[in-house]
């Protein structure tokens, strides 16, 4: 072990560290300004900037101008660690050259080996022969040589780049997937990795060739370049090429890129940009094509024109407890989302969520604290089902609500206060029109104020019995225009009030590692018959469902413009059992009897008559990862099955899906409708697996995407199958082929 001046400069060379010593400077070169601002590496103990140099042997030729250190050199300084053989300092030109197995360690953790390393006395140049790094994300890049050009760019030559590991023992002697290029320009300042006459492979194997190729630095966290495309072969389209383009404008601004290239149509651009703001966030996405129309085969009708689409959503916060929104979503033509396979057009953003298939645009103001809520929302829907007619939907603005709970217990128990209005305004009531086109049936007008309260306390006795009394009341006032009995502008006045009780009694046993609780429950509810009004549009109560999750509520109707109301006993039962380890089953069967028919409520819901359907819930976890589930509603007379919903949810190491089936009685029809959804992926081996999503409607497989998969630490094949049935204006059947691949640390999506 040795400590001199010339080791100092020595090491300064080879690790490409800051400047020397004052003391030291004619023998070490001077850093470079942009070295003298670099922060400071890690303090590795080193105490005044010192260094520390061992090897078996040091020899010092001054006939050569050479300083040889021989045998297990390390040489540290300033975070970073020299390894080698053989180190080779020449005094007067300053260059310094290692070989032998060299490592070099930097402070970032990251590390380079060579056969030979030789660095000029600009400390900025250097070139190394049989080279290898590995990066972060285990990338790993390995070179016949490297040109180390300044402290920012480094130039590999015949390379291979892959983040895959090859295990030899395993019998593996190729990577997943690499890139064997004929160079690869790397570039710190601007955190990018540029390939030249690039050949992606595939355990070995040549897959695509690429001229160019630029991706991002595995350091990087966020960085502009060209993500993995997808390529799809459908009949509409023919063959369609996505190749996104992800652009960083900023921290807290990107934008994603993607044109769509057809083959049988004209291209289709996809943009979405997002930007974070210091209160919030927006994203716009929007796309664009002038292409005339098709059909399922692929067969252009109709004249060229422009067709877009906009799906736009912001949320911010103004202070604690106030905050804005808004969505705005349109789309030109009904069917624009599925002729171009655009992904993901109906997410739920907002307030406010419409059902699948229809757009919404809303704005919306809220405050929310722990004891009140206050929203006040505009919303326009466009529906994209072919049996929508825009001019039957209604401009709903405004929408407000209000929530209040009194802060202490009024009486003993809980009170809480609520509020509403909305106005609904619409072209026409129903699609049909005279011969010149003129809405036959004005649009039906109409606004409703509503304020409500309810009390409720909940009391156990001693012998474990529970109480919960509670009573209710809601007054509204509506004002129709235009309705569909004749009347041009009518002011509706009712109130309604509701006194009753919720009783139950669990009873409890353990035995053998199980629990075991059986609950009797029941209620007694007492209001004044409601009588609906015909004058009063049913707007919001028109999917209205009779099943576990409102058995036991007042008035099931989902809206306010449906009352039930009258005087009812609602009884069930539920039983369940628990194990220790999560294992657990319940069932619940339930009934409500009314004192009379209420003829407002439709016959569908099984609420219509005086003794309604029967009620019928089960769920399940027999084993860990699985989830069985079922609801159930018998007829009250026949005991026929009105509605079933059961399914499945499974997920383990290599299984993971659902299985979802209903059935439901067609009114007015009588009949049954049915559809069984299957989702799923299994993996018979680590990396080998299939995928499904099949639909069953109507008696026919509306829709099948089969396809094999390959998965493992580095990268995910896809090639699905896609065969859809369904008949929707212009489309009808269509059959496609979609090839998705993902490569870890290059084309992921943002």
């Amino acid at each position: 072990m040795t400590r001199s001046g010339l080791c100092l400069g020595l090491a300064l060379w080879l690790l490409a560290g800051t400047a020397a010593a004052k003391t030291l400077t004619a023998m070490a070169p001077q850093a470079s300004p942009s070295e003298k601002t670099a922060a400071p590496a890690p303090n590795d103990g080193l105490a005044g900037g010192g260094f520390y140099l061992e090897a078996d042997a040091l020899t010092r030729n001054e006939a050569t101008h050479h300083v040889i250190a021989s045998g297990a050199v390390e040489v540290r300084y300033k975070g970073r660690v020299l390894r080698a053989g053989n180190v080779d300092y020449d005094t007067q030109s300053g260059v310094v050259i290692a070989t032998g197995r060299v490592t070099l360690l930097q402070p970032d953790g990251s590390a380079q080996f060579a056969e030979q390393i030789s660095l000029d006395k600009t400390l900025s140049e250097g070139f190394s022969r049989g080279f290898s790094t590995r990066l972060e994300g285990h990338v790993q890049i390995a070179a016949e040589s490297a040109e180390r050009k300044d402290q920012q760019i480094t130039e590999f030559h015949h390379v291979i780049y892959t983040p895959c590991v090859t295990c030899v023992q395993n019998g593996q002697t190729h990577p997943t997937w690499s890139i064997r290029a004929r160079s690869v320009v790397e570039n710190k300042r601007r955190q990018t990795l540029v390939f030249k006459d690039a050949v992606v492979e595939v355990l070995g194997q040549g897959v695509l060739y690429l001229p160019v190729l630029q991706a991002a630095d595995p350091t990087a966290n966020r960085k502009s370049g060209f993500l993995l495309p997808l390529l799809t072969f459908s009949g509409p389209r023919g063959v369609s090429y996505d190749q996104p383009y992800y652009q960083t404008l900023s921290s807290y601004q990107d934008l994603l890129l993607t044109p769509q290239i057809n083959s049988n149509v004209n291209p289709f651009l996809n943009v979405d940009y997002r930007q974070r703001f210091y209160s919030g966030t927006a994203e716009v996405r929007a796309g664009y094509t002038y292409s005339r129309d098709f059909t399922s085969d692929g067969k252009l009708f109709g004249n060229y024109t422009s067709r877009s689409y906009l799906l736009a959503n912001g949320s911010f916060d103004l202070d604690r407890h106030w905050s804005w929104g808004f969505t705005a979503e349109r789309a030109s033509d009904k069917l624009i989302f599925d002729k171009y396979s655009v992904s993901d057009a109906f997410q739920d953003h907002g307030l406010y969520a419409v059902d699948n298939r229809r757009l919404i645009s809303q704005i919306y103001l809220v405050e929310q604290n722990t004891l009140s809520y206050l929203s006040i929302a505009a919303i326009n829907v466009q529906g994209l089902r072919a049996t929508d007619d825009q001019s039957t939907i209604p401009t709903i603005a405004p929408l407000i609500e209000a929530r209040w709970e009194a802060a202490n217990p009024v009486f003993g128990g809980r009170l809480r206060a609520q509020a509403s209005a909305v106005a609904l305004t619409r072209d026409q009531s129903m699609s049909t029109t005279d011969a010149t086109g003129a809405a036959v049936v004005p649009g039906v007008d109409s606004r409703r104020a509503t304020v409500q309260a309810d009390w409720q306390r909940n009391v156990t006795l001693s012998n474990g019995l529970r109480l919960q009394p509670f009573l209710n009341a809601r007054a509204d006032v509506f004002n129709v225009a235009n309705s569909q009995n004749g009347s041009s502008n009518a002011t509706l006045t009712r109130a309604f009030g509701t006194i009753g009780a919720n009783v139950s009694y669990p009873l409890i046993r353990q035995f053998a590692g199980v629990s075991y609780v059986l609950e009797p429950i029941g209620q007694v509810a007492v209001s004044p018959n409601a009588k609906q009004d015909s004058r009063i549009p049913n707007e919001d109560s028109t999917v209205f469902e009779f099943d576990d999750t409102n058995l036991f509520q007042t008035n099931r109707s989902p809206g306010f413009d449906v009352y039930e109301g009258g005087q009812s006993v609602t009884l069930a039962g539920r039983a369940t059992a628990m194990l220790q380890d999560g294992r657990s089953a319940s069932v619940l069967i339930g009934r409500r009897f009314a004192a009379r028919n209420d003829p407002a409520i439709p016959d569908s819901t099984g609420l219509q008559s005086a003794l309604s359907d029967w009620i019928f819930a089960a769920d399940a976890t027999p084993v860990k990862g699985v989830r069985l589930f079922s609801r159930l509603r018998l007829d009250a007379n026949t005991f026929a099955v009105n509605r079933l919903e059961a399914g499945a949810a499974f997920t383990s190491a290599r299984a993971s899906g659902y299985v979802s089936y209903l059935q439901e009685a067609a009114a007015p029809t009588g009949g049954r409708v049915s559809s069984l959804d299957i989702h799923g992926e299994f993996y018979a081996t680590r990396h080998w697996g299939l995928t499904s999503y099949l639909i069953f409607d109507g008696g026919d497989w509306r829709r099948r995407d089969l396809g094999v998969v390959y998965r493992d630490d580095c990268i995910r094949v896809e090639v699905l199958y896609r065969h859809d049935e369904t008949f929707n204006g212009t489309l009808g059947p269509s059959t496609s082929v979609v090839l998705r691949l993902t490569l870890a640390t290059l084309g992921n999506t943002r």
